[in-house]
């Protein structure tokens, strides 16, 4: 499917895409108004402090760029590439492209080259943006295999064929930008390829400004100082407009995380009031947590009375005073984790754990599932402080969305079915994909609106909340006939501290079992497992004395969620965890089980023999 060639409603749906409808108009708008105010912060290598822009110092930037790419020859519906993580540079490529009408391509700097070259080449990119020579080196290879890419311009150095010196050019030859219509694409953003080769998600101007602006609408609270800390990839739609235009749409402050490994040192430097994550990065907070509670009885004591306190307070308009007072003590401290200042956390990806989500609520951060796919730009539903929080689901639908459970593959008797999405921000359609964007995309419109389908299984509630239940591509059945649903035992399986990545198998077979890779370094910080834990990862797992306690933990806690046959009754212990670099995970942490399988379903298999 070329980008003319998209999926589009016959229906008149300007009604639908108020202004601001293009993202030009998005971020001139705060440009106008927020001038002076800083939009984005970085940590300068050198004084190892944040150093901060404001939304005119970006703009100035966009323009000259704009200037430039104008000079070389870019022209509207053409594309520009990008290969870099969060930055300013990102932000400053993304809306120079769009201020001539062009089409951006962001990719992932952590990724398979292979894969960069199958996007460059699908894409047809004309220009491309590097972080650094070493990235340019290696896709200068690709060049003479794909004649639409015209130049390779590099992100962060000096000299000919960089950034630096584009600004230059533009400099000194500024054009006005171009109004997009909201019915032009404005990103391809290619999926993780669980399944396949990445699938280009055709993304309209409207889509995404309608999305960030809901999300804004459903989390503005009045405050003025409000600051994010950036830590999802813009090369993800969760990100691009969680983060980065909904931020923008409301003059609103961004701060770049450096990295996982530094994500607490940073919340005390940037002091957030806002954060966009996935379920994980709390799990392990909470872990560490309760890990450092448990080394203390003092603590203990006092931590176990302000949760304890904290329950009996919840829905509460005036608290106690021995909450106050247990508060102050105890949960200030955690609040001082996230920098002091964090009011709202946005999680989406997978669910949080609802008593994780009610700790994190008690202690005065709480969270707010949402739901979408890269196919809805990505917002379906979300929970918010407008809107309500019902933990276990990931909130009502958006403005101009309609979500309905299709149960034509379960039969009219289940209680769940495939969740079907209509509206503002689904997508034009799969790019260069004609056959698979009609097996996505709806035969039918709602109020003209496009629909697709999401695979995913779940339902609604009398007040509108929608449950996931499941995902059908993932689910099977077992020998006796009943269907597991294995990414949710996967989910709970991680939330045990000893665990750090699970996989479950059971297509066609009598029980379920499971490939865990354990956590070696809580392993080896818990006096419970220490002396296990002492040796290399290998040794570790050798330890029978050590798996079955894991085991055990992670049978008793599933005992809790599962029926006896979903849950796995043997275990293969491996010593690598899954990654991007080893083909196991996606970009966005989601297991690519044909991979995992490759490698380890031998192993696995081989369990039911013994």
């Amino acid at each position: 499917m070329s980008n003319q060639q998209v999926v589009v409603p016959s229906q008149n749906l300007d009604a639908f895409y108020t202004k601001p409808n293009n993202l030009i108009d998005l971020f001139e708008n705060s440009v106008d108004k927020f001038a002076s105010c800083n939009l984005f912060g970085a940590k300068n290598k050198t004084t190892d402090q944040y150093e901060w822009v404001t939304y005119g110092a970006v703009a100035e930037r966009v323009n000259n760029l704009r200037g430039a790419l104008n000079k070389l020859g870019f022209s509207k519906g053409e594309k520009v590439g990008v290969i870099v993580s969060n930055c300013v540079e990102w932000f400053v490529c993304a809306n120079a492209t769009h201020g001539l009408g062009g089409i951006f391509v962001p990719m992932y700097e952590k990724e398979l080259q292979k894969v960069w070259q199958y996007i460059i080449q699908d894409a047809a990119i004309k220009y491309l943006f590097v972080r650094d020579q070493k990235i340019c080196d290696t896709v200068k290879s690709f060049q003479k295999n794909i004649p639409t890419l015209k130049d390779i311009f590099i992100l962060f150095g000096e000299g000919e064929k960089t950034l630096s010196a584009l600004e230059k050019t533009g400099k000194a030859n500024p054009v006005p930008s171009y109004k997009p219509h909201w019915s032009e694409t404005a990103f391809i953003i290619y999926t993780s390829g669980t399944t396949g080769d990445p699938k280009g998600v055709l993304l309209h101007h409207g889509n995404m400004t309608h999305n960030a602006k809901e999300c804004h609408a459903t989390f503005d609270e009045g405050f003025t100082d409000e600051v994010g800390l950036s830590i999802l990839p813009w090369a993800h739609s969760f990100g691009l407009t969680a983060d980065l235009h909904t931020y923008i749409f409301g003059g609103w402050s961004l701060g770049f995380a450096e990295s996982a490994d530094k994500l607490l040192a940073n919340f005390s430097e940037v002091k957030p009031t806002h954060m966009s994550a996935v379920p994980r990065v709390f799990n392990i907070i909470y872990d560490k947590i309760q890990q450092g509670v448990a080394a203390d009885p003092v603590k203990k004591q006092f931590f176990d009375a302000a949760c304890a306190e904290a329950v009996k307070n919840r829905g509460l308009a005036e608290k106690t005073k021995d909450f106050k007072d247990l508060d102050a003590l105890v949960f200030s401290q955690i609040r001082a984790i996230f920098g002091g200042r964090l009011r709202h956390v946005v999680t989406g990806g997978a669910m949080m754990k609802p008593d994780i989500a009610m700790f994190f609520s008690d202690v005065g951060v709480p969270t707010y599932d949402g739901y979408g796919l890269s196919e809805t730009s990505p917002v379906i539903s979300n929970n918010s402080p407008g809107r309500g929080n019902k933990y276990g689901t990931v909130g009502r639908a958006f403005k101009d969305t309609k979500v309905v459970i299709d149960k034509s593959r379960v039969g009219e008797d289940s209680p769940d079915g495939e969740i079907v999405v209509y509206g503002a921000q689904v997508m034009q359609g799969y790019h260069n994909k004609p056959a698979i964007t009609k097996e996505a995309m709806m035969p039918d419109t709602w109020k003209g609106l496009p629909g697709v389908r999401t695979g995913d299984r779940g339902w609604l509630d009398e007040e509108g909340y929608l449950h996931i239940t499941g995902r059908f591509k993932d689910e099977y059945k077992l020998e006796n006939g009943k269907y597991v649903h294995p990414e949710s035992i996967e989910g709970e399986i991680k939330l045990v501290p000893y665990v750090s990545n699970a996989l479950v198998y059971g297509e066609g077979r009598l029980y379920n079992v499971a490939l865990v890779v354990p956590d070696f370094v809580t392993l080896k910080a818990d006096p419970q497992t220490s002396a296990w834990a002492q040796g290399t990862p290998e040794e570790t797992i050798a330890d029978k004395e050590c798996t079955d306690f894991i085991s055990q933990q992670i049978t008793g806690h599933l005992r809790k969620s599962f029926g006896g046959y979903e849950i796995p009754q043997k275990f293969l212990y491996i010593a690598e965890d899954f990654s991007v670099d080893n083909g196991m995970m996606t970009q966005t942490m989601k297991l690519i089980r044909r991979n995992v399988m490759k490698k380890y379903g031998e192993q696995l298999k081989a369990l039911y023999d013994n």
